[in-house]
């Protein structure tokens, strides 16, 4: 088993800051490659108390907060526009990215990229569902409107 320190947000496993013991192989070949996790150590104490600090910095305080964004995220869908071919497939695919940016655009508040949470890729125009993880009981369902650009 191998001791971590997360440094970004793994869903299953914990939060940036969280100490967690995983298995050798995920995480030699999964969260450490992909910048995931650093190894533990016992003066990584200071990073850890960094990471957690930027991430109170991020996160919504409060669950009445939580409930507010939520109430004012799903109350509007949020319209992305995006290049496509004659049948309606997308270059490329739509990001969490945009759909933060989009969010915000629509005079809604700003929500971290990383909450995201899209099923499937979102590659063709139409109307989808995202889920957006706002507090750690509460998330938001977000209709996300894909056009055409003109």
């Amino acid at each position: 088993m191998a001791k971590l320190i997360l440094t970004h947000e793994v869903t299953g496993l914990g939060t940036p800051g969280d100490v967690v013991e995983v298995k050798d192989g995920y995480a030699r070949n999964f969260l450490v490659p992909r910048g995931l996790a650093t190894a533990w150590s016992k003066g990584a104490e200071k990073q850890i108390a960094g990471i957690r600090k930027a991430r109170k910095a991020r996160e919504i305080a409060t669950l009445e907060e939580a409930k507010a964004v939520r109430d004012s995220v799903q109350s509007k869908p949020v319209v992305i526009t995006v290049k496509s071919g004659p049948s309606g497939r997308l270059f490329g695919a739509v990001t969490t990215t945009e759909i933060a940016e989009a969010v915000k655009a629509a005079g809604g508040p700003s929500i971290d990229k990383r909450k995201v949470e899209i099923g499937q890729p979102i590659k063709s125009l139409g109307e989808y569902q995202v889920k957006v993880r706002l507090h750690d009981d509460l998330s938001a369902q977000i209709d996300v409107r894909v056009v055409p650009e003109a």
